[in-house]
C-alpha cells in the first residue's frame, strides 16, 4: 500500500532548507526509497509549509528514515525551523490522477463505443489536433474528433489495451497498444476482414477540465502493410 509522510513546519529560512533538501536528493540518489515529494505554501501564513513525500509502502519509508543522510537532514532541518515538525503517516486509500481519468474516457468511451456525446464533456472546442496521417486542422475542434473517431470506427472494430501512463501537470502521455479488425475501407486500402494491430504513443494537454491540445504517433506504415497497402 502506498504510503505517504506529511511534515508540516514553519520556518523563516525556506531558502535554506530548499538546498537542504536538494542535498539530500543528491546524497541519497542510489539508495534512497522515496518517489515523489511535493512542498506547499500556505498562501494565509507564508512561513507556514507542508511537505507530503511519497514512498510504495510503509516498510520502504521506515528503510529511508535508517539512513545516514536522512537523520542528517531532519537534525538541519529542525535547526532552520520554529519550532518542531510535526509528522502525520498516511496510508493511501484512494489515489485517483483525475486528468488520467478524463484522458481514458476518450480511449473507452469515445474511440471504443463511440459516445460521441461524450466528447462535449471532455474535448476543449477549440481543441487542436497533431496526428501523423491527417493534414494540420483537419481533426481540430469537437467535429475534427468525431470525423476522426467516426473514420477509424467505420473502418474497424477495435479496442486500445492501455500500458504506461504518465500525468505530470497538465499533460498525460499514454503507451497504448491498438488492435482491430477490417470492416471497412480505410486510408485506400480495401476491407480486407484481417486483424491488425500497433503500438503508439498519445500526448494529452488538460486546460479547464478539458482536452486542450493532443499528439498522435503510431506505426502507421506497419498498419497499412498488415492491410496488404
Amino acid at each position: 500500500m502506498t504510503f505517504v509522510q506529511m511534515i508540516d513546519y514553519e520556518t523563516q529560512r525556506f531558502d535554506e532548507m530548499n538546498a537542504l533538501i536538494d542535498r539530500w536528493a543528491e546524497e541519497t540518489t542510489a539508495t534512497r526509497t522515496a518517489t515523489h515529494s511535493m512542498i506547499g505554501r500556505d498562501r494565509e501564513s507564508r512561513n507556514h509549509f507542508v511537505d507530503l513525500v511519497e514512498f510504495p509502502s510503509y516498510e520502504e519509508a521506515m528503510k529511508n528514515s535508517t539512513l545516514p543522510e536522512t537523520d542528517r537532514m531532519f537534525q538541519q532541518m529542525v535547526a532552520l525551523c520554529d519550532g518542531m515538525p510535526r509528522f502525520t503517516n498516511l496510508d493511501v486509500v484512494r489515489d485517483e490522477h483525475l486528468n488520467k481519468v478524463l484522458v481514458n474516457r476518450m480511449y473507452e468511451e469515445v474511440a471504443e463505443q463511440g459516445k460521441f456525446e461524450v466528447v462535449d464533456e471532455c474535448v476543449a472546442a477549440d481543441y487542436v489536433d497533431h496526428d501523423m496521417m491527417r493534414a494540420a486542422g483537419e481533426g481540430d475542434g469537437r467535429e475534427g474528433v468525431r470525423k476522426t473517431m467516426g473514420m477509424w470506427r467505420d473502418a474497424f472494430d477495435f479496442t486500445f489495451d492501455l500500458g504506461h501512463q504518465l500525468a505530470e501537470g497538465d499533460h498525460v502521455t499514454t503507451l497504448w497498444t491498438w488492435k482491430g479488425t477490417q470492416k471497412g475501407p480505410f486510408m485506400g486500402a480495401p476491407s480486407t476482414g484481417r486483424t491488425v494491430s500497433m503500438k503508439g504513443c498519445t500526448t494529452f494537454r488538460i486546460a479547464d477540465g478539458r482536452i486542450a491540445e493532443g499528439w498522435w504517433y503510431y506505426d502507421a506504415p506497419g498498419l497499412m502493410r498488415q492491410l496488404g497497402a
